[in-house]
């Protein structure tokens, strides 16, 4: 682990670093990065990297046109699939006003506050999330077609999954960046696949969560597929989630989980614009197991919460469109809360909603089932412009991607 400024550039000479990516992401979650030579990596770490936020999206303001990247020491990463002569490497940023305040639209900030206010009442967590992704073959002049690149099932096995080999090049090059990948499938759809990896803290895990789509696109390219994490690529097929694992602790103990849990419930349809951003999110929900009622249990997987044995909550409905530093800050935020305001959830709902009769369903709300419905829950949320600008609020209600 690298601590120190001087530490970093010793380490970039001794290794034939040529080209320094820093690495930042926009509004919605959409990687961003501007490449700078070795040379200039120290003037970057005192000075930072200008930007102009105009291009960027959410990051307008009339009160400012320039904001600057300063590298995070912590997330120095080579990135393996560059030459080995004149490296490259990546690393992730924060990002500065002139006036040396964080910026505040940046969502890496905001989660970054997050942590800080949850750690201040004695709350930590950790997160872990599951991606869902389609690999599609490409025709012979390298763009995307609609095929996907085998016609295998759940965890079927060569020769019917033809992804084996993409997934074990994807989980090595995680590796070498310094992830811990813990498993990967085939899943239920016609080229689809699945990798898990390690839990962290929140700020690393939600770069862990850009790392992890930024190679799994590049991979994909350089075996001639394109990679898609879109919430319903196919019609009729299952859609691609990013289930998210949160486990939380309290520094005074205590009976403080079913709280947390209770706090997502009690404002996940608030949340949901941020957890599914896109229009085609809500062609998802409520298909292929994929949850649409407010609901948990640790028994099936029809649920929008399922509590693993290991007390943490996995929340099912997010795809992978949605920005994790936004998503994992309002999960701590409605966890926080529920932990304050004593809440405790509701009975377990120990059935499968797809097969339970319409009158068992009454008892249950559903999450919107529309972007327009989730974009008017969340303008209209004291939860959610509590804890987020009301530009970044604006951004995506208005967005209709």
């Amino acid at each position: 682990m690298l601590y120190s400024i001087d530490e970093v550039l010793d380490y970039v000479k001794e290794e034939d670093v040529k080209f320094v990516r820093l690495a930042f992401c926009d509004v919605f979650g959409t990687p961003k990065n501007v490449s700078i030579l070795a040379s200039e990596l120290e003037n970057a770490f005192r000075n930072g990297i200008s930007v102009d936020a105009a291009a960027i999206a959410g990051f307008s303001e009339e009160s400012h046109s320039d904001i600057y990247l300063f590298p995070d020491l912590m997330t120095l990463s080579l990135l393996p699939w560059r030459p080995s002569h004149g490296k490259v490497v990546r690393i992730f940023c924060d990002i500065k006003l002139t006036n040396g305040d964080d910026f505040e639209l940046y969502p890496r900030v905001l989660l970054k506050k997050a942590v800080a206010e949850a750690a201040k009442k004695g709350l930590s967590c950790y997160f872990g999330s599951e991606y869902e992704f389609y690999l599609f073959k490409n025709d012979e002049n390298g763009l995307p077609t609609s095929v996907p690149m085998d016609s295998a099932g759940y965890m079927d096995i060569a020769p019917d999954d033809l992804g084996e080999n993409v997934r074990r090049e994807i989980c090595l090059t995680l590796e070498e960046m310094g992830m811990s990948p813990e498993s990967s499938h085939h899943e239920e759809g016609p080229g689809q696949n699945e990798i898990d990896f390690r839990y962290s803290d929140p700020v690393s895990a939600a770069d862990n969560s850009i790392t992890f789509k930024t190679v799994v696109r590049t991979v994909a390219s350089r075996n001639g597929l394109t990679a898609l994490f879109d919430p319903k690529p196919i019609a009729n097929a299952s859609g691609c989630g990013m289930h998210i694992n949160v486990s939380p602790s309290m520094a005074k103990g205590g009976e403080y989980f079913d709280s947390f849990m209770a706090g997502i419930l009690e404002h996940v349809s608030d949340m949901t614009l941020f957890l599914n951003p896109t229009a085609q999110s809500y062609l998802r929900l409520g298909s292929h197991k994929a949850p649409q009622y407010i609901s948990w249990s640790p028994h099936n997987l029809s649920q929008l919460i399922r509590v693993r044995k290991e007390r943490r909550i996995e929340l099912r409905s997010p795809d992978a469109h949605a920005n994790p530093y936004l998503a994992y800050a309002l999960l701590i935020y409605a966890g926080l809360d529920g932990i304050e305001r004593s809440l405790t959830p509701p009975p377990s709902a120990d059935f499968n909603f797809f097969t339970a009769s319409e009158e068992k369903l009454l008892g249950y709300k559903k999450l919107p089932d529309s972007f327009a419905k989730a974009a008017s829950a969340a303008k209209s949320s004291e939860f959610i412009k509590k804890h987020l600008p009301p530009q970044i609020i604006e951004e995506f209600a208005s967005s209709g991607r």
